[in-house]
């Protein structure tokens, strides 16, 4: 599903490296590289402190790749700015370092210790450092080596792994299920409600809300504190650009040598096949009909094309891809992330000359002859040599661009004098806008590891460089704005917003409150909804294993509970419900009661294994809410931007 493990690699290290990665730590993607710091850390800011054990922004941000990854390979063309900020991956990934953390130290607390054979065994279990089955010591260190890691830092990081994987079992491990357990989960599983409502959403009232002068003054008074102006800070920079120190750069063939063995993941061929088609299209809600008509011109077309009639004439002919029809359905090669499954898996299912059968995908029926395939691998260190001294031409230039940065911030650290740092290397001193903790910061983006540390910087004082993709940054605080609270006109529209907006959510709820009491008092919601002139909307059958989400409505926990106390002498749900910002009444429409025959020894069974899984999920959660709430616990302002 993840897309994270293909075919596509048939040499003996990429084909298994990313086994390495994901066999290994399936069960916590995070890891949390070390406990505090030793002074040799470059990194002078703390990301989140956890009773003491400190996690530097290198290791939240290597979480965040490591999800935002992850992701990416799951939604792929989907994954848009809108979802990753709909995901909350920065919170996600700051909360998974922190229970880990909580974790390992719990694991310490109960004395949890992983033994020489523990740790041995399982890294011979994992699939990637096998060889028919068996451990290999050899490909061990051969896919050690293409990750860039030393046995010793993977096996410590196993054991931090085997460490938490203990944690976990002892925590869950007094969870247990009962015959009475198991009935009430068949029971809320299987009865089932449906609940008639409708919705009073509060922008449909806006237009009722009059402004008064006085009115929005007595409400800014009150809500002033939600106004407030932030912090905001403005700095100078330089840019060290790596571009500008390209000329200076030497290396040698060992350097050479070393950086191909330590980026073979860039020199990696992919699987590719060389492809035609001919797509004979399906319009939506086409008729059965109409299938089976376009169902028999895709097959006569294969038989043709399997009697040897030319592909290509073909395609010109009937193919209703207008884009590749006219070169003769020719797609050239596509890797297997190029298009949708079923497609890409019968055009790798070909060798070259050999024709699919009729494939279905949701654009229609495709034909799809192979005409070439080249195997996955690794380019050589001679065919990939322009790429190679390219590449690290730029690393280093990125290197020097750094020490130089480093050499201005350590000269000029006392005096905090920017510009001298700036004549000195022949650069330009840079000015952003004013900007808070959350903001993107004016030609920087976003920077959390420099908004961090400027907030805690006085006026003048140089931060330590910063490499972001536009180069290292070299920054001081220009000046600084304290945060307050505004005087109304500075925020006018801002207050006149919120006033509207709270002015017709009462007027929603208001109306919301009269329709129910007009429902308890014997109007049908059928009635009350005609006369106020809003549809009546249905939710369908639902059952309480469905938790506190509600289909069509979304998640209530009281008025999921409520539902099933409803009657037919008695359907009205009993108050208003706020769900997504709009005000819900509802009413029981019909109930589905479950069947205690039903429940067979082997639904018995499997129920249990359910119960079991939930109850030690719930331990594990218990114990983790727990174990934060009497935790010392520190995280950055830049993470807490959610």
């Amino acid at each position: 599903m993840l897309d994270l493990i293909r075919k596509k690699q048939k040499s003996v290290i990429v084909k298994f490296v990313f086994w390495a990665i994901i066999a290994t730590f399936v069960g916590t993607i995070f890891l949390v590289w070390g406990k505090g710091r030793d002074g040799g850390d470059k990194n002078p800011t703390v990301a989140i402190t956890v009773n003491g054990a400190e996690i530097g922004f290198p290791e939240f941000q290597n979480a965040y790749n490591n999800l935002y990854r992850l992701y990416q390979n799951i939604y792929r063309d989907q994954f848009t700015p809108a979802l990753e900020k709909q995901l909350a991956i920065k919170k996600q990934a700051r909360e998974s370092l922190i229970e880990e953390t909580l974790l390992l130290q719990e694991a310490d607390k109960l004395g949890i210790t992983i033994s020489k054979k523990d740790l041995v065994d399982s890294i011979a279990q994992v699939p990637a450092f096998q060889d028919n089955g068996t451990f290999s010591k050899e490909r061990y260190l051969q896919v050690l080596a293409y990750q860039r890691m030393t046995p010793e830092d993977f096996e410590t990081l196993q054991k931090r792994q085997l460490l938490i994987a203990k944690a976990r079992e002892h925590i869950e491990e007094g969870a247990t299920v009962t015959d009475a357990d198991i009935e009430k989960e068949y029971l809320d599983q299987n009865e089932k409600v449906n609940l008639d409502f409708i919705k009073f959403v509060p922008a449909l009232f806006e237009s009722k809300v009059a402004i008064d002068s006085d009115a929005l003054a007595a409400y800014f008074t009150e809500h002033r504190e939600e106004f407030r102006i932030p912090e905001t800070i403005a700095l100078q920079y330089l840019v060290f650009d790596p571009a500008k120190y390209l000329d200076e750069i030497t290396f040698t063939d060992g350097d050479v040598e070393k950086y191909y063995n330590r980026h073979l993941d860039q020199f990696e061929i992919p699987e590719q096949v060389k492809i035609a088609h001919i797509l004979i299209k399906i319009p939506d809600g086409a008729s059965k009909e109409m299938q089976e008509k376009k169902t028999e011109l895709a097959n006569k077309i294969l038989e043709e094309a399997r009697a040897g009639k030319d592909f290509s004439a073909l395609a010109r002919r009937y193919s209703d891809d207008a884009k590749t029809a006219a070169n003769g359905g020719e797609l050239g090669y596509i890797t297997r992330r190029a298009s949708d499954n079923p497609f890409v898996n019968a055009a790798f299912a070909l060798k070259p000359g050999e024709l699919s059968e009729v494939v279905q995908t949701p654009l229609g029926l495709h034909i799809i002859k192979c005409e070439g395939h080249i195997e996955a691998g690794l380019k050589s260190p001679a065919d990939a040599a322009a790429e190679v001294k390219a590449g690290l031409k730029e690393e280093k230039a990125r290197q020097l661009a750094m020490e130089k940065a480093m050499d201005a911030y350590n000269i000029n650290r006392k005096t905090g004098d920017l510009q001298a740092a700036a004549q000195a290397n022949g650069l330009t001193v840079k000015e952003t806008g004013f900007f808070s903790r959350q903001d993107d910061i004016e030609g920087l983006g976003q920077a959390p590891e420099i908004s961090a540390s400027a907030f805690i910087l006085q006026a003048k004082e140089l931060g330590r460089p910063v490499a972001l993709p536009q180069g290292v940054i070299l920054y001081a605080v220009k000046e600084k704005h304290e945060t307050r609270l505004p005087e109304l006109d500075e925020v006018r529209k801002k207050v006149e917003a919120a006033y509207r907006s709270a002015k017709s959510h009462e007027l929603a709820k208001d109306a919301a409150e009269k329709a129910l009491g007009e429902i308890k008092s014997g109007q049908s919601l059928a009635a009350v909804a005609r006369k106020l002139g809003l549809r009546i909307e249905e939710t369908g059958l639902f059952a309480r294993s469905y938790g506190s989400f509600i289909p069509r409505i979304g998640d209530s926990t009281t008025l999921a509970q409520a539902a099933f106390t409803l009657t037919s002498n008695s359907p009205a749900a009993p108050e208003v419900y706020t769900v997504n910002d709009q005000f819900l009444v509802a009413a029981l429409k019909n109930r589905e009661d479950a069947d205690p025959k039903s429940l067979t020894q082997t639904l018995r069974d499997s129920l249990r294994e359910t119960l079991l899984a939930r109850k030690r999920n719930q331990l594990l959660d218990d114990k983790l809410t727990t174990l934060r709430e009497q935790a010392d616990l520190y995280i950055a302002p830049a993470l807490m931007e959610d």
